[in-house]
């Protein structure tokens, strides 16, 4: 049993809430998500600087009602798309606003060594 939601040897087992947990799925990508610009104050509190990782699993501690804006721009580099279609200068990088448009985001898609 553990103690916290922490990942262990090279990231194939994971706990979730006192519980290991198998991870089948290697992921390729990993993304960072930064906040750019603060337009007026939300309620998550997010500062110019703030700084959220992921790869497949819900940021911690990101906005629940932006989770499903990033969850598609996540899947279009997943699926082998290019943010240019979306009006992006780079291929992997992107800007887009929160839901409630509080805050502006810049997401970095990564690709992992597998």
């Amino acid at each position: 049993m553990c103690h916290n939601e922490a990942w262990t040897c090279a990231k194939f087992i994971k706990c979730i809430r006192g519980h290991f947990v198998i991870k089948t799925i290697v992921e390729d990508y990993e993304f960072e998500i930064a906040v750019t610009k603060v337009n007026y104050p939300c309620r998550m509190g997010f500062e110019v600087g703030d700084k959220f990782y992921c790869q497949y699993e819900c940021p911690t501690g990101f906005c629940p009602k932006t989770i499903p804006v990033l969850y598609v721009l996540c899947e279009i580099i997943r699926c082998g798309g290019d943010y240019k279609l979306r009006g992006s200068k780079q291929s992997d990088e992107i800007d887009f606003i929160c839901a409630d448009s509080c805050i502006e985001f810049h997401l970095i898609a990564k690709k992992l060594e597998v």
